[in-house]
């Protein structure tokens, strides 16, 4: 086969809750006019009903969670005796028995994060791209005859689930292709009573099956060179890190292409150089990272001791939950969302230099650098969170080289698509943590 790896490759307790009261966050039309409203930084919020949480919404506030672990653990031992926090829990995969790397703070949580982001980065991104490209021209195949399509579940949950499982091993691999189909149920299970543990689950048994074959006949594949780490990574941990690695890049991936393809669709600013317009591609991208990105409220932190945070009073073994998109957009810190000379975001400055490079994956393969930074595009976001857990530099940048490709070959391909419907018929997901579409209905000459 061809490979991509290059040579050698919580709850707070109810009665600590601070006035005013928890804002309820039942549906993303609800959740975000609360963080519209800007009550504060922090505001105390009950997320599906009966969880009550800190919301943190400043992004200078955010910052400091997300930069102080030993304060603010991913750990969920840490949170209060009084509430339970069941693992089957949608926004809190791999809290179960057997904790992913998500779910650890400290040396055993550098140690695992370590591992992952080593082998993601002997991911050969050259490789990568052109198989993203293979895989999107094979997914327009499908539909590019008919004139008409959904670009959300015939494409945008399409490209990424083919491309991410075949990280895992070469495309006549019947596990491999049974590992695509498990990330697109998993990012179709994200609407209220859909049980994405199951999903969640479907995924590390699959994984767990790879692993075995692996074991027996290693290959040049991420799962592969896992098990070979100088960590010596379990394999226990091998299959809960790469569940949580894949499920959080298969959600935050599909939702990339979706939410850019819309803003494409809609934003009269780029009708001119939609077509096949490479810069106005990266522009979009870059733009829905600041405005639009697909992971809006990202749980959970626990504090692990009482501590003061945007004005409130957070108790020791309260959830604090990361409010990405309404720190994104936090008026205090100016607006720096635009595409920019890198790191010229006052938002990190004033956060003591957040992170500003996208993909240092990039120098390690000798690309020369990210396409963000080659765009001059300003990515001080919190997009891939800060800190010790924020999602890999890889990682990053294996993200963007499949949202990217995904988008420019589309266009490549049909470049008289257009909306079906009105653009404010469009339907978001009814869900506060993701902000994706429920479809993207769009019509094209027949080619």
């Amino acid at each position: 086969m061809t490979t991509m790896l290059g040579p050698g490759s919580g709850r707070a307790r109810p009665e600590r809750v601070a006035r005013p009261g928890p804002h309820p966050i039942g549906s993303p039309a609800r959740g975000h006019r609360e963080q519209r409203r800007r009550p504060g930084p922090v505001v105390p919020v009950m997320f599906d009903g009966n969880r009550p949480a800190w919301l943190v919404l400043g992004y200078q506030e955010l910052h400091h969670v997300l930069n102080n672990p030993e304060i603010f653990t991913s750990d969920p031992r840490h949170r209060s005796r009084q509430v339970s926090v069941s693992p089957d829990w949608a926004p809190l995969p791999g809290v179960g028995r057997r904790q992913s790397l998500l779910r650890t703070d400290g040396d055993e949580h550098q140690r695992r994060y370590q591992a992952i982001d080593d082998v993601l980065g002997e991911v050969d991104v050259f490789l990568l791209r052109a198989r993203a490209e293979t895989v999107t021209d094979s997914v327009i195949d499908k539909f590019a005859g008919l004139g008409a399509a959904d670009l959300i579940g015939a494409f945008a949950h399409q490209v990424p689930a083919l491309v991410l499982a075949s990280l895992c091993g070469p495309d006549d691999d019947p596990e491999v292709d049974q590992i695509a189909d498990d990330l697109v149920d998993l990012v179709d299970l994200v609407e209220p009573g859909a049980d994405a543990a199951d999903g969640h689950h479907g995924l590390v048994e699959q994984l767990r099956v790879l692993l075995d074959d692996r074991l027996d006949e290693p290959g040049d594949d991420i799962i592969s060179h896992l098990v070979e780490h100088p960590a010596e990574i379990t394999d226990d941990e091998i299959v809960e890190d790469l569940a949580v690695v894949l499920g959080f890049g298969m959600r935050t991936v599909a939702g990339w292409i979706g939410n850019s393809l819309r803003l494409l669709l809609t934003d009269g600013s780029f009708a001119l150089e939609l077509s096949g317009g490479r810069r106005s591609v990266m522009q979009a991208i870059t733009r829905v990272l600041w405005e639009d990105t697909p992971m809006q409220v990202v749980a959970g932190r626990w504090a692990t001791r009482d501590v003061q945070l945007g004005g409130q009073r957070i108790r020791a073994g309260d959830m604090v939950a990361l409010g990405v998109a309404a720190a994104n957009s936090d008026p205090r810190v100016g607006a720096g969302r635009s595409p920019g000379p890198a790191g010229s975001c006052p938002a990190a400055a004033a956060a003591g230099g957040a992170n500003t490079h996208t993909a240092a994956g990039a120098a390690a393969t000798g690309s020369g650098g990210s396409t963000a930074a080659a765009a001059g595009a300003n990515s001080a976001h919190l997009s891939f969170g800060h800190g010790t857990h924020r999602c890999p530099f890889p990682a990053q940048e294996i993200a963007e080289v499949i949202t990217r490709t995904a988008v420019e070959v589309l266009l490549d391909r049909l470049p008289n698509v257009q909306l079906a419907v009105p653009a404010d018929a469009l339907v978001w997901r009814r869900t506060a943590w993701n902000r994706a579409l429920t479809a993207l209905p769009v019509r094209f000459s027949p080619v």
